[in-house]
């Protein structure tokens, strides 16, 4: 499969002249994804299935001698933006486009103890609709990762991954109380069954449970935008941590299985899943359910919310004969304002099949 439309790289390289008056001497590339099953579960220690799509951030760089960082956008709603490579700040109090390159270029600095970076002219393109859920923030963080390495001469496929295992005394994550306990997810929604109520608990509750303070609930459980909540639905989000841990697995065994009604298997899969997010993570909102609703209705083996935590997008499986028609008529269905008006279809609605990953190439 193809990764990259050359037409596009030969169109990003003459813009990069246009601006910088020279020729880059590389281009990084990083996919969007979008998760199509396992949601909310991840920072609970279970596996989600995530999918590179063919949307992408593209980079033309140029190492220049000086120690200075020029990024610019080839979208003209995000600034031109210059900083010394060697004082990076980041300004945690505004979300702005160069904020996320700069994460990038200064998590390799810090992890690799780096100074005196060399500068570079950056010329930054995409095709990821933004704030929908397809980390198209990540996709920039990474390929700014990429750029930085690559000006630094170091090979990706030579650094080891070192993964810190923290113990924490007095939290446990939901996947290690099943693995304390030895038992299979089906079986630890029984527990889930057994050991809270469906009723919300508030914080005396939690306390007396747990033999603790108040205080102590404070400081050595909840974090601090959690501090202030009065009421905690334990048993649902119990549920839907532990069945959704389990339908990404039943999710990765059809795939492997391949059985004949397999589209129809993993269809199944993402409508639970679905559910149980709207239902019992509440991490739904109504626009986003009448979306999947129609994307069913019109065609979709399966269709659930995905991305952006709350809200985000729709993510539906459909078989490649029904795609011209399907992509009409949601955007007749959901996008057809009733003054008339459009939303942005190529934003806003799209297909793709799984992408490739992260690449760089260099300049002939």
């Amino acid at each position: 499969m193809p990764v990259l439309d050359w037409t596009l790289l030969l169109k990003l390289k003459e813009m990069f002249n246009s601006k910088f008056g020279s020729i880059p001497k590389f281009y990084v590339r990083a996919p969007g994804r979008v998760n199509i099953i396992g949601e909310h579960i991840d920072y609970c220690g279970y596996s989600v299935l995530p999918m590179a799509i063919e949307q992408d951030v593209l980079i033309a760089v140029e190492p220049v001698k000086t120690y200075t960082l020029q990024l610019a956008n080839t979208n003209p709603l995000y600034p031109d933006f210059s900083t010394s490579a060697n004082n990076i700040q980041i300004d945690k109090t505004k979300p702005l486009w160069h904020n996320y390159f700069l994460c990038g270029l200064k998590g390799i600095q810090e992890h690799f103890g780096l100074s005196n970076l060399t500068g570079m002219n950056c010329l930054v393109d995409g095709n990821i609709p933004p704030s929908s859920g397809l980390s198209s923030s990540s996709a920039l963080v990474c390929c700014a990762g990429l750029v930085t390495l690559t000006v630094l001469g170091r090979n990706l496929s030579k650094l080891l991954a070192k993964y810190k295992n923290l113990q924490w005394d007095n939290v446990l994550r939901l996947d290690e109380v099943q693995a304390k306990l030895g038992i299979s997810l089906e079986e630890m929604l029984l527990v889930t069954e057994d050991a809270l109520h469906p009723e919300p608990y508030n914080p005396e509750e939690i306390c007396r449970c747990l033999g603790i303070s108040l205080e102590e609930l404070r400081t050595q459980i909840l974090s601090p935008n959690t501090q202030d909540v009065l009421i905690f639905k334990l048993y649902q989000r119990a549920k839907h941590v532990y069945s959704e841990a389990a339908r990404v697995l039943q999710f990765k065994k059809t795939c492997e299985e391949a059985p004949e009604n397999m589209v129809q298997l993993l269809g199944e899969l993402m409508n639970q899943s679905h559910m149980s997010c709207r239902d019992m993570y509440e991490c739904s909102c109504p626009e986003l359910d009448q979306l999947v609703d129609i994307c069913r209705k019109l065609g979709a083996q399966g269709s659930r919310l995905t991305g952006a935590g709350w809200g985000g997008c729709a993510v539906s499986i459909v078989p490649a004969d029904k795609l011209p028609g399907f992509l009409a008529n949601v955007h007749k269905a959901y996008y057809q304002r009733s003054d008339g008006s459009l939303a942005p279809e190529k934003q806003s609605l799209f297909a793709t099949k799984p992408g490739s990953g992260a690449l760089v190439f260099l300049e002939a």
